[in-house]
């Protein structure tokens, strides 16, 4: 791959190079094992001497194409493809904390993380503390404690919408001796490359813009290869590993040590990989990604400002709104656009926001966000169903609060569907 290429033509080109008389389009290597000439060959495999494919659970060529793609779009030194973005979200902390260790978490993220760290980690040990986005540099070093790993946030909060200030909570976390992780999802690295604005761990949902047509369920957890591991504070760097023959990850994998490390131990012994089936689907989908965000952001801004001028609308959110709260941070991490994802507050109660969905036609009410197709949910009685109103509140989310996934069809189809439902009061 050239590596000069643009990022338009790296979705396109990247991952998958064929040699002389192979496939033009990315086999799908549907095996689950790999034949050696040598039992010699294999022991240096398993002993992680030399590269190569031992068994699909930790790699497989078509996953490994994905890989490399991801890798590629955001600047990074290796990447890791799991079976979801949720399994990203569990390998990419659990790589670095253990039983006893703490992790900061900006308060602002998906339900479903946030459960994972609320209630989850802490049955295995790992205690989350949880800071807003608005915390000054005094409130995080409150929480830092001696065992503290490394602090989480989104790009674009799901479904709050708050736009990270990468650069901010990098610095913050760096102060520290401690990695940043974002999770890229809803941005993708069209919109913006967190790795440039000083993140260390970059995670996806590749289940959302990725794919983009809602077939495959899939995550990746790309490692910048900047964050020094051997600073004292993570020994499960620089300790032996006995399960590899007392090998050392920083001294074997230099700036390579996270993402190996979250590979040959934690897909290994946890088998939470991606099938070969959803990486040729997720490579496929990426091919066309850039094309889908510019149509995605496109028509967001659009169907924003006809909301922002409803009278049936009490509050929107999104990023590039002129005027919205977070205006002036996507001005500097999201200028090319901001998904197409919109928060919107109806004016009356839940049971209005239930009749406004229940008369959609284009739109469709589902458990799902960021593909093609215009999609709609009512977070507080699903994706956050868990949360208590507390917990709702301080993650940005209110009983009337409705997230539109605006997708790629003709913009005037889709306000004219959001008008029409509005029509419930009448």
């Amino acid at each position: 791959m050239n590596n000069n290429w643009r990022i338009e033509t790296k979705m396109i080109q990247a991952g998958y190079e064929p040699g002389n008389g192979e496939p033009r389009v990315l086999p799908i290597c549907q095996s689950t094992t790999y034949k050696y000439e040598s039992t010699e060959h294999v022991a240096k495999l398993f002993d992680l001497e030399a590269p190569g494919h031992m068994y699909t659970r930790i790699s497989n060529p078509t996953v490994e194409a994905l890989e490399s793609k991801i890798n590629a779009l955001e600047g990074g030194v290796g990447a890791l493809c799991t079976s979801s973005g949720q399994a990203a979200s569990m390998v990419a902390v659990l790589n670095l904390c253990e039983a006893g260790d703490h992790l900061i978490s900006l308060s602002t993220i998906y339900g479903g993380t946030y459960n994972l760290f609320a209630i989850t980690f802490k049955k295995l040990g790992v205690e989350v503390s949880f800071v807003s986005p608005d915390a000054t540099q005094e409130d995080v070093a409150a929480l830092v404690k001696p065992n503290t790993k490394a602090i989480f946030g989104e790009t674009i909060a799901n479904p709050a919408l708050n736009v990270l200030d990468i650069t901010y909570w990098a610095n913050i976390a760096h102060s520290h001796g401690l990695p940043l992780i974002v999770d890229n999802t809803f941005a993708t690295p069209y919109l913006c490359r967190p790795i440039e604005h000083g993140a260390d761990i970059v995670i996806h949902s590749t289940t959302k813009y990725m794919d983009g047509h809602a077939t495959s369920v899939g995550g990746v957890i790309v490692d910048s290869g900047k964050f020094d591991y051997t600073n004292g504070k993570f020994p499960g760097f620089t300790t032996k590993d006995e399960s590899y023959h007392g090998l050392v990850y920083t001294k074997a994998f230099g700036k390579a040590a996270y993402i190996t490390k979250a590979r040959v131990q934690f897909i290994r012994d946890m088998g939470n990989c991606m099938s070969p089936q959803n990486a040729f689907l997720t490579h496929l989908g990426i091919e066309t990604l850039h094309l889908r965000m510019e149509r995605h952001s496109e028509n967001a801004l659009k169907v924003a400002q006809f909301l922002k001028a409803h009278p049936q609308v009490e509050a929107v959110s999104y990023p590039t709104l002129e005027g919205d709260s977070q205006y002036d941070k996507a001005q500097k991490y999201l200028p090319k656009g901001a998904s197409g994802v919109i928060s919107f507050n109806i004016k009356g109660t839940k049971e209005d926001c239930v009749k406004f969905m229940d008369r959609l036609e284009l739109a469709a009410i589902v458990v799902h966000v960021a593909d093609a197709r215009t999609a709609v949910l009512h977070p507080a009685s699903s994706t956050h169903r868990q949360m208590n109103d507390e917990d709702l509140k301080a993650c940005g989310i209110s009983p009337t609060l409705i997230r539109l996934s605006v997708g790629i069809e003709n913009v005037e189809d889709i306000i004219e569907d959001l008008e029409r439902a509005f029509s419930y009061s009448k």
